[in-house]
């Protein structure tokens, strides 16, 4: 993922840009961009897995099938990545987090988490960032299964933030009493990531 220039306004002038982008952004269309810290894996979903352990009642993992088989729910709305594109109409289908959380049991005191991947990216999330009908585990988008290229089999979706705490190939998420910066945020980018909010950097 390159860093964005400072100041960018986007490919619009202010008298026809679209008030649904945030400060900054560029409504990308058709374009889905395929930006990765790392090289896209091969990850078969008979392989994948997706874990919740750390400060949790009841640390669980659930195999593809398992992950699969709970109820769908579909995201239709936008997404923003730092690098300033952002697609106003998405459509992706899988499972609130809220359900895989309700049954490993977020102990008192967790307040943040970090979601890995299957290739040992990171990133650091607060706890309500991802609870609340705010982010899912997704399968789909536009009713195809989601390519490897764009995190497949499943990925961390978490549209309200910039677009590199939604996690490739996530395999699962382990929850803190604390704030604990992953591979974006080590390097220089914020530690929460709201477009609205031009937070790109650290010191935004």
């Amino acid at each position: 993922m390159s860093s964005t220039t400072r100041g960018f306004v986007g490919r619009h002038t202010a008298a026809e840009r679209d008030p649904r982008l945030p400060p900054g952004q560029y409504d990308a269309r058709h374009d889905f961009p395929v930006l990765s810290a790392e090289v896209t894996p091969e990850l078969a979903p008979a392989d994948w897995s997706f874990r919740i352990d750390g400060l949790v009642e009841r640390p669980r993992s659930w195999s593809w099938d398992q992950a699969r088989a709970l109820p769908r729910e579909r995201y239709d709305g936008p997404i923003h990545c730092v690098t300033s594109w952002s697609k106003l109409s998405t459509d992706f289908a899988g499972v609130s987090l809220d359900v895989f959380l309700a049954e490993a049991g977020p102990r008192a005191g967790a307040t943040h988490a970090v979601a890995f991947s299957h290739t040992g990216y990171t990133t650091n999330l607060a706890l309500a960032d991802l609870t609340g009908g705010r982010a899912w585990i997704a399968f789909d988008f536009e009713g195809e299964p989601l390519t490897p290229a764009h995190g497949g089999p499943a990925r961390l979706l978490v549209p309200h933030l910039y677009f590199w705490k939604s996690v490739k190939w996530i395999a699962g998420l382990r929850l803190l009493d604390h704030d604990e910066p992953g591979f974006w945020e080590v390097n220089g980018y914020h530690h929460r990531g709201d477009p609205w909010a031009e937070e790109r950097y650290s010191g935004d």
